[in-house]
């Protein structure tokens, strides 16, 4: 999957949190993410002086990166609230990367796997 067809995914499945995601449709989504949000703060120190941009960035995304990370999960056989491990300070999103960065298991509860 390529950067635009990851976006075009996460964005289309807004907040769609059935189904897999591939590693690529992931990992592409979140790299778009930080791109935006780069680009933003820039425009930001640039134009605004404050950090508007960023912001509205940040909460227009934050439900597909859930949506998108939580269909991650389902490829490796997780539920999607394991995304709340994050709570449990550095060990927790160190274990939630290994996670979404992990090969998918193939055919599982939350569907056939994917291409």
């Amino acid at each position: 999957m390529s950067l635009v067809d990851a976006v075009r995914s996460g964005l289309s499945k807004y907040a769609t949190f059935e189904g897999r995601a591939l590693r690529s449709e992931y990992w592409y989504f979140v790299l778009a993410l930080i791109l935006a949000t780069v680009v933003a703060e820039i425009l930001d120190a640039i134009i605004i002086g404050r950090p508007v941009l960023a912001a509205i960035v940040a909460l227009g995304t934050i439900v597909p990166s859930i949506a998108v990370a939580c269909r991650r999960l389902h490829d490796t056989d997780r539920s999607g609230w394991w995304q709340l491990i994050t709570f449990v300070p550095l060990i927790g999103t160190i274990v939630l990367i290994v996670w979404l960065a992990s090969q998918g298991t193939g055919d599982n509860r939350f569907g056939r796997a994917l291409a």
